[in-house]
């Protein structure tokens, strides 16, 4: 399986990162009886669209193993269920509370309510896209912020970004996929990079951050505006 193998390439190089990456997450790993529900009740329904994400949030996948994976959509939309076990080191300002945690993540509400209100239910909705997180795992500094991958700099943080490139390039052969959407300009980029070569339309939406003013502007309507200016010819 795709996604098991880039776990497990991914946790080889986790420790190689420099700074200011202090501690890492793998989701995939500890999370992983969610994705796989993920993968197993959504991955082979038709989808031909891929929405590309960056990498996981601590309140989204970091917490569910699903992309954009905010716990209440992972529950009551996607209709997912699955242990939730805890990363081998854990940052004191970074629980890992699993499915029961009651901390929304805005980006992922923002995201999974959208496709909701634009095609239906999950099912219908994955028989349109599939949506896949860039790069899987979750990193830390010393004093726990964030870190995206856009960060990262030094060997080992290439060959990652490689690994994952080399990962999308699989997820979209598996799928047949004919179009890839960045979440945000970041991904697309990446997506523009891992997919020279591959005959497919690449486009992006703007990311649903809270931090994005754009997201934010006119109490998130104009994001949703753009949003569905995209999706809506899937």
């Amino acid at each position: 399986m795709a996604a098991k193998s880039l776990s497990q390439a991914c946790d080889a190089l986790s420790s190689k990162l420099s700074k200011p990456v202090s501690m890492v997450y793998n989701p995939l790993n500890y999370a992983w009886e969610v994705h796989n529900h993920y993968l197993t009740k959504y991955g082979e329904l038709g989808a031909k669209t891929i929405l590309l994400g960056m990498n996981p949030g601590p309140w989204g996948m970091g917490q569910t193993g699903v992309p954009f994976g905010d716990v209440d959509k992972t529950i009551s939309y996607l209709g997912l269920q699955g242990e939730v076990k805890q990363p081998p080191r854990l940052h004191k300002k970074r629980p890992v509370i699993g499915l029961d945690s009651t901390r929304n993540e805005v980006s992922g509400t923002r995201l999974w309510s959208i496709i909701e209100e634009m095609f239906g239910s999950a099912e219908l909705s994955h028989q349109k896209l599939f949506v896949v997180n860039h790069c899987p795992l979750l990193m830390f500094d010393d004093n726990g912020k964030n870190l995206t991958p856009d960060k990262l700099s030094g060997t080992a943080a290439k060959d990652l970004l490689s690994l994952c490139d080399q990962h999308l390039r699989d997820v979209v052969e598996i799928l047949d996929a004919k179009k890839v959407i960045g979440v945000g300009a970041y991904a697309e980029k990446q997506a523009k990079k891992a997919l020279i070569g591959i005959d497919i339309e690449i486009e992006r939406i703007p990311h649903p951050s809270p931090a994005s003013p754009f997201s934010n502007r006119n109490g998130g309507a104009d994001w949703r505006d753009a949003v569905r200016n995209t999706l809506s010819d899937l």
